[in-house]
């Protein structure tokens, strides 16, 4: 029985993550969850699998959680450190890393230097700390698992993280859907609201990665996931928009051969391959009939998304406009979903905070998050700017 500890398990790739669990009982048990602020959902979630520990973000919240479910057994913790604790603790087999946004990066880190097996669904905490992530990766043989459904795509393409995988690779094809605004006049752009960015054609999602969606900042975010993950040059990874989302990305071998992986848009599917890996077991997904489906594929429009294009042109930077990158989209969305700034206003304010910030290489955490608080503020004060 596997020991499971979900960093983020209110959001939507915690529930789905519990949903693959809940379906396979005979070889998962949750360890520990943890949440933000949602202390409802995580009652909830506490009373079901009966974790043995439970953790919110805020120490004030945690003691309001824990009068809440005193009647069970599980221990109620609050703050980053006790975060950090579950993520590495001894017990502990898998840990899914869903924690959205910068916040991630420091349970996800600590769950890295177990040299157990971390599922990576934060794609930010990689962008922020690139190389450096990685090198922890290598140094305490940890097992990574890509959960994005792209990348957890073309993982399997990979020959399911077989060694020298990338052999013979040509490129990298990241699919996107191209999220509600792909047909929407350019001009209107202006005018739509965060209920509108947030409505996604296939897939349910948080609310910050529905509006990266839109913005198809997402995609850009997952190009520079996808170059450290797989070791590949930002110019050999290809952007392409598919708007069934039904293949979830491609690998193109030198031979021309392209292998793709498909399935219903679905995140219990890459869950499910993440927690049986190198094995399969049932995700409780409807199953694809191709019978039903017209997949169609086209370039992205750059200058409908120039969030993609900054994101691609960070990719060939330093690691500190990556930092920057991260931090003043951010920053920006969550001033969005306010409604304090407009939808277009995002990638003026990304690149604003980009032009201000020194490109240079970063060699620590710690000024990964220095740079990080440096980009938040460039970015928040860009904001007061537009108010």
């Amino acid at each position: 029985m596997k020991q499971i500890t979900v960093l983020g398990s209110t959001g939507t790739i915690g529930l789905n993550t519990l949903a693959v669990i809940e379906a396979n009982p005979n070889l998962y048990e949750v360890f520990a969850l943890s949440a933000n602020t949602n202390i409802v959902s995580l009652e909830q979630q506490c009373r079901v699998f009966r974790p043995k520990y439970a953790v919110l973000r805020e120490k004030s919240i945690a003691l309001e959680l824990a009068a809440r479910i005193s009647d069970l057994s599980t221990v109620v913790l609050g703050g980053e450190e006790s975060l950090c604790d579950v993520a590495s603790h001894s017990e502990v087999d898998i840990v899914m890393a869903a924690i959205v946004g910068a916040a991630g990066l420091k349970p996800t880190l600590e769950a890295v230097r177990t040299g157990g097996r971390v599922l990576l669904a934060n794609k930010e905490a990689l962008v922020m700390s690139g190389s450096l992530f990685i090198s922890e990766v290598n140094n305490y043989s940890t097992t990574l698992l890509p959960i994005d459904s792209e990348h957890n795509a073309i993982y399997q393409c990979l020959a399911n993280g077989a060694k020298n995988h990338c052999s013979g690779v040509e490129r990298l094809i990241l699919t996107g859907s191209g999220g509600p605004f792909l047909r929407l006049d350019k001009h209107n752009m202006g005018s739509v609201t965060p209920r509108d960015a947030c409505a996604h054609p296939n897939w349910k999602m948080g609310r910050k990665i529905s509006v990266d969606s839109a913005s198809m900042l997402n995609k850009g975010l997952e190009l520079l996931e996808a170059r450290l993950l797989f070791d590949i040059p930002a110019a050999s990874i290809d952007v392409v928009i598919h708007p069934e989302s039904i293949v979830h990305s491609m690998v193109e071998y030198k031979d021309g051969s392209i292998i793709a992986q498909m399935g219903n848009p679905d995140m219990r599917i890459p869950i499910a391959h993440g927690l049986a890996w190198p094995d399969r077991t049932t995700s409780a997904a409807s199953r694809l009939d191709l019978t039903k489906k017209s997949l169609h594929f086209e370039e992205p429009d750059y200058t409908r998304f120039p969030c993609l294009s900054i994101a691609r042109e960070v990719a060939q930077e330093p690691q500190s406009h990556s930092i920057a990158l991260n931090a003043a989209n951010e920053v920006a969305v969550e001033a969005f979903l306010n409604e304090l700034i407009s939808f277009i206003d995002i990638p003026i304010i990304i690149q604003q905070v980009l032009e201000k910030t020194k490109a240079e290489e970063v060699h620590t955490i710690e000024t990964v998050f220095e740079l990080d608080g440096k980009a938040r503020k460039l970015a928040t004060e860009r904001i007061r700017h537009v108010l």
